[in-house]
């Protein structure tokens, strides 16, 4: 039998590959033993330090100690992946990484689920593409992912399942959430056509499609609007606040500077979009024209009431009661009624009297 020779570093695995027993041969053949932890994704990376020996079975022969410790070297399966939070844009392809980093298991089992709104889906099982991505995802290599023309559908998180029959760990999962982006449409504005000098506005930017949810902006004469009119000097002489989380641009009260063409845009990491230009018109109230109108009416009700009493004192809406009775129509002699019969066919009369 052999003694360990000097230097050698004996590493022994534990449990499910994360307790590691590892030691250090000396000449006298002293073995120093310190027990350190392994990540499990990672390489086995531990300081040994010369610390007090301790003397334990130095006379053991050096190959039922390296027996010993490979009886203990069963790996446990183990995965990563290069990026858990993929971003997308709609109808792009992207690849969701699941990489099986130790295993003994030649051909493990593989097994893909989206997980999306509290409901469980597969998406690989049995070798195949299930649900919605059969026929626009396939598997790279042994566990990843390749799905093609992603949709918004597919923002979700998504489970990769290993199962290693082989390995004392048998199993590994590694959950990757996936967030699709989708560019804004043409959002709706409204713009009032016409503000008098000095009234409140509000002007509405709205659009519903873009994920995730856009920001506004408003501009005027192709000049962008700030947040607060007061933040800019250049905006001095209007008074308005720009929501750019709601699209709202509300003035206090408009000025003649606030005229012009507007238009609103609409942007996410995804891109932009933007509504057709509108006009404003802020015009002056005109005071005097109105005090005119309004005296031109009363002048016109004047001269209508005055007619009328003129008319009635000429008579005009007098009837003449003469007239009126001048018609009467003939009376039935007193004690006479005209009966009409049937056998006869023309009038009779009798008295109606009884002396």
């Amino acid at each position: 039998m052999v003694p360990a020779q000097p230097g050698r570093v004996i590493a022994m695995v534990t449990g499910a590959g994360r307790m590691v027993l590892a030691g250090w041969a000396h000449a006298r053949g002293d073995y120093e033993l310190r027990r350190a932890t392994a990540g499990p994704s990672a390489p086995l990376d531990m300081a040994l330090r010369r610390r007090p020996r301790l003397r334990l079975c130095s006379r053991l022969p050096d190959f039922f100690l390296l027996l010993l410790f490979r009886g203990c070297l069963i790996e446990a399966v183990n995965l990563k992946s290069s990026n858990r939070n993929p971003v997308v844009q709609e109808f792009e392809s992207v690849e969701l990484s699941c990489i099986i980093t130790d295993s003994q298991t030649n051909d493990p089992r593989i097994e893909w689920k989206k997980i999306q709104d509290d409901q469980t889906t597969y998406v690989f099982f049995d070798n195949n593409i299930q649900g919605d991505l059969a026929g626009r995802a396939e598997l790279l290599g042994k566990t990843s992912l390749k799905i093609w023309n992603v949709t918004r559908k597919d923002s979700a998180l998504y489970r990769c399942e290993v199962v290693a029959r082989n390995d004392r760990k048998e199993i590994d999962e590694i959950v990757i959430e996936l967030t699709v982006q989708v560019k804004p449409v043409t959002p709706v504005c409204r713009v009032p056509k016409a503000v008098p000098v000095g009234k409140m506005a509000t002007l509405h930017c709205q659009e519903s499609e873009g994920y995730p949810r856009p920001h506004y902006s408003w501009y005027r004469n192709d000049v962008p609007l700030p947040t607060d009119s007061r933040a800019n000097p250049r905006f001095r002489n209007s008074s308005f606040i720009l929501n750019s989380e709601t699209g709202t641009l509300v003035f206090s009260a408009v000025h003649k500077e606030d005229s012009g063409q507007y238009y609103c845009i609409a942007s996410n990491d995804a891109g932009s979009a933007r509504c057709e230009e509108q006009e404003m018109e802020v015009y002056d109230l005109n005071i005097g024209g109105i005090i005119g109108g309004v005296l031109v009416v009363l002048a016109v009700l004047a001269l209508i009431t005055l007619g009328i009493c003129c008319a009635y004192r000429r008579g005009y809406f007098i009837n003449n009661k003469q007239d009126g009775e001048s018609y009467k129509s003939p009376g039935k002699p007193d004690g006479v009624n005209y009966i009409r019969t049937d056998e006869e066919g023309d009038f009779r009369h009798k008295s109606s009297f009884v002396i």
